[in-house]
């Protein structure tokens, strides 16, 4: 059993992560397609947030929360080595779209990155709809 306070953190999050998956499709369908991956990147980042909260954890970088959600949730084989391979790809995916000039993102790339981030959001309500031991 969590407490009140922490499940109302990870639904917190589980909403962040579903709103940003939102926001990507509608940023992808306006063909705004930096932002598009920007907002898909984010939709992973806050779903990883919320299972670091689950097990206590949490990190002040986002290489920090890539770093502990292998160990804690890929390593240990709960959640498969292309999650991991994915959010990867993904945070430097959203680097480059945000930092570096004249980087273009294409249409399929963007496509492709809301596709995982949308699975990969899907998994972790799975997981939590698992842990919590209830719907949802």
């Amino acid at each position: 059993m969590i407490s009140p306070e922490l499940e109302a953190l990870i639904r917190y999050r589980m909403e962040q992560a579903t709103e940003a998956a939102e926001s990507a499709q509608l940023l992808l369908q306006n063909n705004h397609l930096r932002d598009a991956v920007n907002r898909a990147y984010y939709a992973m980042f806050y779903a990883a947030l919320a299972l670091l909260a689950f097990r206590g954890k949490g990190a002040s970088k986002h290489s920090g929360v890539l770093s502990i959600f292998d160990a804690e949730f890929v390593r240990p084989g709960i959640f498969a080595r292309e999650c991991s391979e994915w959010m990867h790809r993904m945070f430097n995916l959203r680097q480059r779209a945000d930092y570096h000039a004249m980087f273009q993102v294409s249409e399929e790339t963007a496509r492709e990155a809301l596709e995982r981030a949308t699975a990969f959001v899907s998994q972790v309500k799975e997981f939590f709809a698992s842990a919590l031991d209830r719907p949802g």
